[in-house]
C-alpha cells in the first residue's frame, strides 16, 4: 500500500496582489489579439494545433525572462501541440514535452521532426495523391467536383461501429469520409517511410479544420454539413505547406527535442532528476471543457483511438479537469482535503446544486472533480520538484473559472498557494488577458503564475 500523500493546509486566502501589466511583448497586443496565432509565427504551428493552445509569442516572453539559451532545458509538462518545444527548438534549447493526449502526444512529435527532406516528403505526398485520385475516378469521382450518390451504384467506406459510436454527431459527412478513408489506406502503405508521420499530420489538420464539419467557438461543436470536399486537395496542400516549412526550419533540426507519451503527476519517472532548468506550459483549466473531444474526429479515423477502452484509458492519464472523466477510483482529492479554500469552493458548489435543483450525475460531480483537479495539480507540482535544478524558473499559464454553477474558481491564486506549501517560490502572477465568460456575465483573468524552485 503506498504512504498517504503529504496534505496540504493553507489558510482561506494569501494575499496576492497579481501584476496588472500583460506580459512584456504582449503589452503592444489588445486584449483580443493576446491569444492569437500572429501571420509571422504561422509555420510548423500550424501544422496542427489545439483552438485553445497558448501563443507562440508568449512562450518567447518568457525564454526572454528566464534568460535561457543553449545551455538550458526546458519542460513542458502538458505541451498539447508542442507550442513550448517549438519555440524552444527555434531559440536553440533544447525541451522536453510531456503529453497525455495520444493524438496530441503524435501532433507534437511530428511538428519537432524537421530531419526530413522536403523534396522527399513533397514527392511522396504527390504519388499519394495521384494514386488516390486514379481509384476515385475508377468509381465515377472528381475529389474537386461534387458528385451525386443517387448516381453512384458503389457502397461509401465508413468506420467501423465500434469507433463511429465515439464520434460527435455529424462530425464528417458520408462523401468525405469515403475520401478520406480511401486517402489513408494509401498514407499507411508508406509506414517504412521517413515521411509517414508528416504525411499523417497533413491528413489531420485539413481533416478537423477544412474537411469535417466541425467548428470551435472555442468548444468543439458541428456547424454547417458539407455535402462533399476535395479531401486529396485539400490534403496535398497541407503537405506543400509542410515542405515549405522545412526548408525554412532545416537549420535549426538539430536542437534536441523530447517528447513522452505520459502522464504529468508521474514526471519523475520519465525525466532525470535534476535535469530542468525552466518551465513553460498551460494545464488544463477546472471547468467542463473534455479535451479528449478536441481531437476525437482525427483520434478515430487515423486510429489512435479505437474503443471506449481506449478511450479511458487516455482519460485516465489526464489530470481530473471535468466530469466526462472522472472515475470511481480517483484519490487525488487527497491531497487537498485539509486546504480550507478548496474545501469551501466545493462546498459552494454543491450548495448552490442543491439550490438550483440541479441533479444529472455530471452535475452532483461539480464538487468533487474541482478537488481533483486541485490534487491532481498537487500531485504533479510535488513531483516535478525531483528534476528541477536549483533556481529553476517556472511559468504556468491558467484561468479563472465559473462554469460549475457560476462559482468563481480563482486557479492561478489556488496554484500558487499550493506551490508555496510544496516549497515553491512565487516571483508573481501576471495578466495575460481577460476574457468574458457568458455562464457569469464575467470578465474572468487569464494569468501567468511564475515560480522559482529555491537555490541551494
Amino acid at each position: 500500500m503506498s504512504p498517504k500523500p503529504t496534505q496540504l493546509v493553507l489558510p482561506l486566502s494569501i494575499p496576492i496582489t497579481p501584476s496588472e501589466t500583460p506580459v512584456t511583448k504582449s503589452r503592444r497586443r489588445t486584449n483580443g489579439q493576446a491569444n492569437r496565432l500572429d501571420s509571422e509565427d504561422r509555420a510548423i504551428h500550424d501544422w496542427y494545433r489545439f483552438i485553445l493552445s497558448f501563443p507562440p509569442h508568449l512562450v518567447r516572453d518568457y525564454i526572454d525572462k528566464f534568460g535561457l539559451d543553449e545551455r538550458h532545458t526546458i519542460l513542458d509538462p502538458f505541451c498539447g501541440t508542442g507550442t513550448t518545444l517549438i519555440e524552444a527548438k527555434l531559440a536553440g534549447i533544447p525541451s522536453i514535452g510531456l503529453e497525455a493526449n495520444s493524438f496530441a502526444f503524435f501532433a507534437s512529435s511530428v511538428k519537432v521532426d524537421w530531419g526530413i527532406n522536403p523534396d522527399d516528403l513533397l514527392k511522396c505526398g504527390r504519388e499519394i495523391a495521384s494514386s488516390a485520385n486514379s481509384l476515385l475516378r475508377s468509381q465515377g469521382i472528381e475529389d474537386t467536383q461534387p458528385i451525386n450518390l443517387l448516381e453512384k451504384n458503389f457502397a461509401l467506406r465508413s468506420l467501423n461501429p465500434e469507433a463511429a459510436k465515439l464520434l460527435i454527431t455529424n462530425s464528417i459527412s458520408p462523401i468525405p469520409l469515403h475520401k478520406t478513408l480511401i486517402l489513408l489506406d494509401y498514407i499507411n502503405e508508406h509506414k517504412n517511410d521517413r515521411c509517414y508521420q508528416h504525411l499523417l499530420l497533413a491528413l489531420a489538420n485539413a481533416l478537423v479544420y477544412k474537411i469535417s464539419n466541425l467548428q470551435f467557438g472555442p468548444e468543439v461543436g458541428v456547424g454547417k454539413l458539407k455535402k462533399d470536399a476535395p479531401v486529396i486537395a485539400l490534403w496535398l496542400s497541407e503537405v506543400k505547406k509542410m515542405a515549405d516549412d522545412l526548408r525554412f526550419a532545416s537549420e535549426k533540426a538539430n536542437s534536441r527535442s523530447e517528447v513522452h507519451l505520459a502522464d504529468s503527476r508521474s514526471i519523475s519517472k520519465i525525466i532525470e532528476p535534476n535535469s530542468v532548468d525552466a518551465v513553460i506550459t498551460s494545464p488544463p483549466y477546472p471547468n467542463e471543457k473534455d479535451y479528449s473531444r478536441t481531437t476525437r474526429l482525427e483520434s478515430v479515423i487515423l486510429g489512435f483511438i479505437n474503443n471506449k477502452t481506449e478511450l479511458r484509458q487516455l482519460k485516465k492519464r489526464l489530470i481530473r479537469s471535468n466530469t466526462r472523466g472522472v472515475y470511481k477510483e480517483d484519490n487525488d482529492d487527497q491531497w487537498v482535503t485539509e486546504n480550507s479554500e478548496i474545501q469551501h469552493i466545493s462546498d459552494l458548489i454543491e450548495q448552490r446544486r442543491i439550490e438550483l435543483g440541479k441533479d444529472s450525475g455530471f452535475e452532483k460531480l461539480y464538487g468533487r472533480v474541482t478537488q481533483l483537479y486541485f490534487g491532481g495539480m498537487a500531485r504533479h507540482l510535488a513531483d516535478l520538484r525531483t528534476i528541477l535544478r536549483p533556481g529553476a524558473q517556472l511559468a504556468y499559464v491558467v484561468g479563472d473559472q465559473a462554469s460549475y454553477l457560476r462559482v468563481m474558481i480563482r486557479t492561478g491564486e489556488i496554484l500558487s498557494e499550493i506551490a508555496q506549501e510544496l516549497g515553491y517560490e512565487l516571483t508573481r502572477i501576471d495578466l495575460f488577458r481577460t476574457r468574458f465568460a457568458t455562464a457569469s456575465q464575467e470578465q474572468l483573468r487569464e494569468e501567468v503564475v511564475v515560480l522559482r524552485w529555491p537555490k541551494e
